[in-house]
């Protein structure tokens, strides 16, 4: 079992920046693709960002790309999110979850865990 606790939502301003963390416990979290979803209140969940075991592969989403980073330190067993340039349109849940195998990391139903989630309210 892994369990993940993400932090560091919040309410922001539009062009603002924000940085998210995931928490992680149990199991060895080096061994887990890492990703982070989002979801806004009547849409389906949307793939944001993923990172592999040590790194050396990072996954986004087109809309975010050059505005968001993906990062993990496997010392803390911490991932990160860090946005920029945040705008409405990026309101929405974020979760973080957790794959053994990163076959398909843009992909919900391929991770095994998965974080409550903290709401990203970016105003205009």
């Amino acid at each position: 079992q892994v369990q993940l606790v993400e932090s560091g939502g919040g309410l922001v301003q539009a062009g603002g920046s924000l940085r998210l963390s995931c928490a992680a416990s149990g199991r060895t979290f080096s061994n887990y693709y890492t990703g982070w979803f989002r979801q806004a209140p009547g849409k389906e969940r949307q793939f944001v960002a993923a990172i592999s075991w040590r790194s050396s592969s990072t996954y986004y989403a087109d809309s975010m790309k050059g505005r968001f980073t993906i990062s993990r330190d496997n010392a803390k067993n911490t991932v990160y999110l860090q946005m920029n340039s945040l705008k409405p349109e990026d309101t929405a849940v974020y979760y973080c979850a957790a794959d053994r195998y990163g076959s398909s990391p843009v992909i919900p139903d391929e991770y095994d865990y998965w974080g409550q989630g903290t709401q990203v309210t970016v105003s205009s």
